[in-house]
């Protein structure tokens, strides 16, 4: 899955750090090894997954010759130190002990899409108007955008043979997480009130997270042992070494969330899906429902009755229910079905389609369209087609990004009715294609 989303100069090796036997072959050649890995997930036996892992790795880097290694590791210091954090340090000592020369940069909560604290954080604020927060809210952190640790492991890939150690990072604000939390909040246009208790265990406070947020009850109990610690830069070797200036907590956010727009608009939702039908939650706060179906058609003939949808043509399965959502639409100020299509067989990039508008189009692989009806959020419906040995799989992907509570309930309310209208739709567009045919162009 690697291999097709990298450059063509770039050379893909598979590897595991936890079958040694696969990491000398994978290292072979390699001047320079960047550790990115995390074993944190349900398993509560992460600590020792992780120690076992970096002793592969780090021992085979060295049977290899690799002349360098930098690790991605957490700050936090002190004889309370959280398992998590304390586990994160330890890695970086496994792999200095290796006796290759190691770059250990420490950050606290990185801003940007899959970052677990980050995750964590907005997906509170997405869906609670008011918080009962326990005592970690007021903890300090140094939050840092993804772009600026980037650049600092660019650096340390840069820097001179005789550096190595451990090199502390950080953006330019040290806040709380109650100030990470409503700085979010007011980016997003969402009024939250915080009530502040001091009862919540870590173990209380990861069962709450997980009936609100997309974490693990285990993953995020390790993420709240954590956050009791303060994590700020307190050594300034790193800003003095490295020719890096962050950016602030504000417009790490604003970035993080421009970033995963774009980044949804490359998104192709077959690669992280498997073929069965689907609910799951993406990138922490978006909802996505997708369903599959396989039929014995050339993608090209697949994606005709696709290319018709909408207009007078309809939606394939329930009409009656799309005109009626169509007309409270109008009522409330959207456009309503009223708009149709331009064309009955052809779509560009741009068009209208009833209360929806294309997005994205590469026939006969893919039509994404926005919705630009009256939504509490922004949503997204896309099809995905692609060749399979007995002819083509059909994905159909609903993507909702709720705002707020309210855009939750409007989900999770009508979740029922939109699968039987999906799937419904998704049958009879199976059924429109016509399949051993040459198909004509259809598309502009």
């Amino acid at each position: 899955m690697l291999a097709p989303r990298v450059r063509g100069s770039t050379t893909v090796v598979a590897g595991d750090v936890s079958d040694p036997k696969t990491l000398r072959s994978a290292l072979e050649g390699v001047a320079a090894a960047f550790y990115l890995v995390h074993a944190m997930d349900a398993n509560k036996d992460f600590v020792r997954r992780d120690r076992e892992a970096a002793a592969h790795f780090g021992s085979a880097a060295k049977a290899a010759g690799v002349l360098r290694i930098i690790y991605l590791g957490a700050l936090g210091r002190g004889p309370g130190l959280s398992s998590h954090l304390a586990s994160r340090q330890e890695v970086g000592r496994v792999l200095a002990e290796s006796g290759v020369p190691t770059i250990e940069l420490r950050a606290s909560i990185i801003i940007g899409s899959g970052s677990l604290s980050f995750e964590m954080v907005r997906a509170l604020v997405e869906r609670l108007p008011v918080m009962v927060t326990p005592r970690w809210v007021s903890t300090r952190a140094q939050p840092i955008a993804i772009e600026d640790v980037i650049t600092y492991l660019l650096g340390a890939l840069d820097s001179p043979d005789s550096v190595a150690g451990v090199f502390e990072i950080g953006g330019a604000d040290a806040v709380s997480y109650r100030e990470i939390m409503q700085e979010y909040g007011r980016q997003r246009g969402l009024r939250r009130r915080m009530i502040p208790v001091p009862v919540l265990t870590p173990r209380l406070s990861s069962l709450w997270l997980r009936l609100i947020t997309p974490l693990h009850s285990a993953v995020g109990r390790a993420l709240i042992d954590g956050v009791r610690n303060e994590t700020v830069v307190t050594d300034d070797r790193a800003s003095r070494l490295f020719d890096v200036h962050p950016i602030g907590l504000s417009e790490a956010i604003a970035r993080a969330v421009r970033k995963e727009d774009r980044a949804f608009a490359e998104t192709r939702w077959s690669d992280a899906l498997g073929d069965g039908p689907t609910l799951a939650e993406h990138s922490g706060t978006r909802i996505v429902s997708s369903h599959a179906i396989e039929i014995p058609c050339t993608p090209e003939q697949a994606f005709v009755p696709i290319l018709r949808i909408g207009g007078n043509s309809g939606w394939y399965y329930g009409n009656a229910l799309w005109r009626v959502r169509g007309m409270l639409d109008l009522l409330m100020g959207g456009p309503g079905l009223r708009r149709g299509r331009r064309d009955p067989e052809s779509l560009r990039i741009g068009d209208a389609l009833d209360f929806w508008r294309v997005e994205a189009l590469e026939p006969p692989n893919l039509l994404r369209l926005v919705a630009e009806m009256r939504l509490p959020g922004r949503a997204w419906l896309q099809f995905e087609v692609e060749p399979i040995t007995a002819g083509a799989r059909i994905r159909q992907t609903a993507i909702f990004d709720p705002l707020g509570l309210a855009g939750l309930l409007y989900w999770y309310a009508l979740y029922p009715i939109h699968r039987i209208i999906f799937t419904g739709m998704l049958r009879r567009i199976a059924s429109a294609a016509v399949c051993g045919l040459p198909t004509s162009r259809t598309s502009e």
